[in-house]
């Protein structure tokens, strides 16, 4: 199958982030904010010394297509990597706030909420077409999550706000599919360094002494926010967002199983019903894909 490297990368990206609780629960005891400080200036330190020493060339390059483009597009084009490093920013501090001091469950409830979000902005937005056995899954994984809602609807809120920003942020990707991705991904850490560099003085806490705070800290840079966020981006340059998103899906569902068999969340059995329509939703909306590879294989 031609696109299975894009699926692939996806599919890498999503189980990653799956298994975030393990790198950010040991972080618990430190402010949420300060997590998301440290985190953001990290990735930003990180790319950008990266950029300069490794990839000048590719820079060079994008601003030359970029001063080729219109100036309203060019407008356009910042306008929306602005917003989209506002999104980020409010995601991963929703995220860990509540991974943190809600609930591991809540954190992977609002990844099965995303992909719903993202396939019918990407429908509206992008004008992604979406098959009759497609547009079931996405009902299906709208049962689960309204199952999910119903045991606990304070965790569906702050699901939503987690999933809807992100899922924002997924179809704004679009408008940037003719850049390098590391260096869409550098600017927007860049711009959320920014941004959070004002509060930092006043929000922040005392400076971390301890080393395994910063042990965490870089992990979670690296594999838990560089990696996965240049895998995903890269997955969006070869399937349609809307495929992204369901295979999003993969991301709460480890982290569902985290939640119970690691942190001994308890987990009911209309979550467990829920979260296996959920699956079975993921299968359905990919099966053409999947059932494709199969035929492929045989042949």
């Amino acid at each position: 199958m031609k696109n299975l490297k894009y699926y692939l990368a996806a599919i890498i990206a999503f189980s990653l982030w799956g298994t975030f609780s393990l790198v950010l629960k040991p972080l618990h005891l430190y402010a949420s904010l300060d997590i998301l400080f440290y985190r953001v200036f990290s990735c930003a330190i990180i790319m950008t010394v990266v950029t300069v020493l490794f990839r000048r060339l590719k820079v060079e390059d994008n601003l030359k297509y970029f001063k080729t483009l219109s100036q309203n597009s060019r407008k356009k084009i910042v306008g929306l990597n602005i917003l989209s490093s506002i999104l980020l920013t409010g995601n991963w501090f929703s995220f860990i706030y509540v991974m943190n001091h809600i609930s591991v469950r809540a954190t992977s409830v609002a990844y099965l909420v995303c992909p719903i979000i993202t396939t019918i902005l990407a429908f509206f937005i992008l004008r992604e077409k979406l098959s009759k056995l497609q547009w079931l899954s996405v009902f299906l994984s709208g049962i689960g999550c309204i199952l999910l809602s119903y045991s606990n609807l304070l965790d569906m809120v702050y699901s939503s706000l987690i999933g809807s920003t992100y899922a924002c942020y997924l179809i704004i990707q679009s408008a940037n599919s003719k850049f390098d991705k590391f260096l869409v991904l550098n600017f927007h850490m860049i711009l959320a360094a920014l941004i959070l560099l004002p509060f930092f003085p006043k929000y922040s806490g005392e400076v971390p002494t301890d080393f395994k705070f910063y042990f965490y800290i870089e992990i979670i840079a690296v594999m838990y926010t560089i990696v996965p966020l240049l895998l995903n981006l890269y997955a969006m340059s070869g399937i349609a967002s809307s495929k992204v998103g369901m295979i999003l899906n993969i991301n709460p569902i480890i982290a569902f199983i985290l939640a119970g068999a690691v942190y001994n969340e308890e987990l009911g059995g209309l979550q467990i019903v829920s979260y296996s329509i959920i699956f079975l939703a993921v299968i359905v909306f990919n099966s053409k894909e999947i059932f494709r590879l199969k035929t492929e294989e045989l042949a």
